[in-house]
């Protein structure tokens, strides 16, 4: 008897030194965390990096362990997360079900394809996301023969009854319109060319596009503006290469935002550098060039351009299935990560079809983009009114 009582001292013993402990750690801890110079300790970006790939899904669950509400909002469909996995993954930062997670550790180059899905369109997976080519600039500037295709549309518009639009911004310029990669061009438009590093042009580019994409925006009520700067001749003239487009082209933006107090969308128009099997929809019989939303989050106010990247890819699957690929997040070593995005919280770069694409093509997706960004406009526009 008197074992058995010593016994149970004993393990009561244990366990308190056990708690006790635990508390003097976790206040060491705390008591490191907060003395150490600010320059060694945990940044809430870190933290943020190392959480951000976990499933949300995860912090839902865990939530719901200390209030039943959340449990109510967690999906029936999906499994429950399990914690070894999700210690793995924060411990290791490699995603069992992602082998690019370790591969981008390990092979030469890999990271590069850092992007993440938000929102797959009919199709997409991680074999087959937008492909950002990066050819010599000696080969972007070179002279090449090309169709401009411009009679056909003059024909085209002759046929077309002249529209009136039913509300207009009148004299507000809401929207900006460039291209960062001015000559990316289509090899069907190109009859001497066949590699994907020729689908360049100084004139029959995608400027074509961002230009038939800024008239059907008019005739919708809204006021453009269009930059047609060669950022190419700039690249050449002031010796930098095609990676960085994006700083040429930043000045341009940042003299849109400042010297236009209306202006409230930016949309910097690309063509894929993939093959055509992976960018064109037939619809009702005619070819389109898919459009993919692309938004850069190494800025802090990316979330906001990826709302409006999401909701006109869902606009666009209402009207049009199949046209969008779908939004992806581009960010960390290999990429820009900002693409001019962090001076506005509406601006989204967009991939309308690829280099295998015909202009004819791509000039239908862009009327069917200002058709559902013109409704998206003045539904917003009807919303701030009331």
């Amino acid at each position: 008897m008197l074992n058995k009582r010593f016994g149970g001292f004993s393990l009561f013993y244990r366990k308190s030194g056990i708690y006790i402990i635990c508390i003097a750690v976790l206040f060491f801890l705390i008591g490191l965390l907060t003395t150490i110079a600010p320059a060694y300790r945990l940044s809430s970006e870190t933290i943020s990096r190392w959480t951000s790939d976990i499933d949300s899904s995860s912090f839902l669950y865990l939530m719901g362990m200390e209030n039943r509400g959340f449990q109510e909002a967690y999906p029936k469909e999906k499994e429950l997360p399990k914690v070894s996995t999700t210690l793995f993954h924060i411990m290791t930062n490699i995603k069992p079900s992602d082998p690019r997670s370790l591969l981008g550790q390990e092979l030469p180059g890999f990271d590069s394809f850092g992007s993440k899905i938000i929102v797959a369109g009919e199709g997409t997976d991680y074999a087959n996301l937008t492909l950002e080519s990066s050819p010599p600039l000696d080969e972007v500037l070179k002279d090449r023969h090309a169709i401009s295709g411009d009679e056909d549309e003059e024909k085209e518009v002759k046929k077309e009854e002249p529209k009136k639009a039913k509300q207009t911004t009148g004299n507000r310029k809401v929207a900006f319109i460039y291209n960062t990669h001015n000559r990316e061009a289509f090899l069907p438009q190109m009859p001497s060319s066949t590699k994907p590093d020729e689908a360049y042009h100084k004139s029959v580019n995608i400027s074509k596009v961002s230009a038939r994409f800024e008239k059907r925006l008019q005739e919708n009520g809204l006021g453009t503006a269009r930059d047609n700067s060669d950022f190419m001749s700039i690249l050449n003239k002031r010796g930098w290469g095609y990676g960085q487009s994006y700083a040429a082209s930043r000045s341009v933006v940042e003299a849109a935002v400042s010297g236009n107090k209306d202006l409230e969308y930016i949309f910097d128009i690309h063509r894929d550098s993939l093959p055509r099997q992976h960018t064109t929809k037939t619809i009702k019989g005619k070819g389109y060039g898919q459009i993919m939303f692309v938004v850069g989050a190494d800025h802090p106010n990316y979330e906001k351009n990826l709302r409006l990247a999401t909701k006109l890819h869902y606009k666009l699957e209402e009207k049009y299935k199949g046209l969008s690929r779908g939004v992806i997040q581009k960010a960390g070593a290999g990429t820009n990560g900002i693409f001019n995005q962090d001076l506005s919280g509406n601006a989204v770069l967009v991939e309308i079809g690829g280099y295998e694409n015909s202009l004819d093509e791509v000039y239908r997706t862009a009327d069917v983009l200002a058709e559902v960004f013109s409704e998206y406009y003045w539904n917003a526009e009807k919303v701030n009114a009331k």
